[in-house]
């Protein structure tokens, strides 16, 4: 990174693009340059499928969605043209849970919403029961209920406790 005192203008990465350097909490939030912060994912992965599952599941056993966004993104973005809705629609649930633990409720229960159609939509067009071990089911009803409280409640939610099985 380029400029991490952010007094030259924006922060970049190696290769020239915008890419802040200010750390970042559990969910993502920027934190004032000097601050600890808990480590970043590191972004343009390419795992296999279930190592994508076992991270992201990791990242939410931690209470830390918007990394295990992060994970799901580099599947979306890097996986076969036809699971990438099943990836982005993953990618949408980790950052509705994220906007939900932010307090953020309309943006939370949208997202979740969002992303569990998307993750719904994929599974009837493939058919397939638990792709990489996951209960898509489960995940869609998980998100659904969700929405629903952090509606009736305005948030915001605990990360740690709300993340989600993603398998059995």
């Amino acid at each position: 990174m380029t400029n991490a005192g952010g007094t030259e203008g924006r922060d970049r990465d190696a290769e020239g693009r915008a890419r802040s350097a200010r750390p970042r909490d559990g969910l993502g939030r920027p934190l004032p340059y000097g601050v600890e912060g808990v480590p970043r994912q590191p972004e343009g992965v390419v795992r296999a499928p279930r190592e994508t599952v076992a991270e992201a599941q990791a990242l939410l056993d931690a209470g830390r969605p918007f990394h295990a966004h992060e994970v799901f993104e580099d599947a979306w973005k890097s996986g076969p043209e036809d699971e990438r809705a099943l990836w982005r629609g993953l990618a949408q649930l980790a950052v509705g849970l994220t906007h939900a633990a932010r307090g953020n409720a309309v943006g939370g229960a949208r997202l979740l919403r969002r992303g569990a159609g998307a993750v719904e939509e994929w599974e009837r067009g493939r058919g397939e029961d638990r792709p990489y071990g996951m209960d898509l089911a489960g995940v869609v009803r998980w998100a659904r209920e969700l929405a629903g409280r952090v509606e009736a409640t305005g948030g915001p939610v605990d990360a740690l406790v709300e993340a989600p099985r993603l398998g059995p």
